[in-house]
């Protein structure tokens, strides 16, 4: 039961999201808006009249955040799938990258910071950054 859910939330966000981000979503939103301030003067704009639309777009948000986030979720994951199959079939790349993301943000800050010191011992020999030149202290 619980994956028949899922797989539904995963489907329904997934074509939200896409729906959503079109133009012609952003085209309906616009109307809306327009037909809300339209229709300012005939309801004398009173206080039913901004509540209408401040409740409309509070529950919007309130709903576009879980889609949205969804899709980043699954986005991301599928992304680092990706890279650590890359890294993984690559015959020099080291396999101690694979999964950084699990890393915290102290270890993460450490590695960049090796990183860019590859990158300026590189530039101050006039070389490209070795492949093999490892930073240190991974996990």
């Amino acid at each position: 039961m619980f994956c028949v859910v899922n797989d539904a939330f995963r489907v329904f966000a997934r074509r939200s999201a896409a729906l959503l981000g079109s133009a012609w979503a952003f085209a309906g939103a616009m109307l809306v808006i327009l037909v809300w301030l339209l229709t300012g003067p005939t309801f004398h704009f009173s206080d039913t009249w901004q509540l209408i639309i401040n409740t409309g777009t509070t529950i919007v948000t309130f709903l576009m955040v879980f889609l949205i986030q969804n899709t980043q979720n699954r986005d991301a994951k599928a992304m680092h799938l990706k890279l650590d199959e890359i890294i993984r079939a690559l015959k020099k790349a080291r396999n101690e990258l694979v999964d950084l993301e699990d890393l915290s943000d102290e270890e993460l800050k450490k590695l960049e910071e090796q990183f860019k010191q590859l990158r300026q011992k590189a530039e101050r020999d006039g070389t490209q950054p070795s492949r093999h030149a490892e930073p240190t202290g991974l996990r």
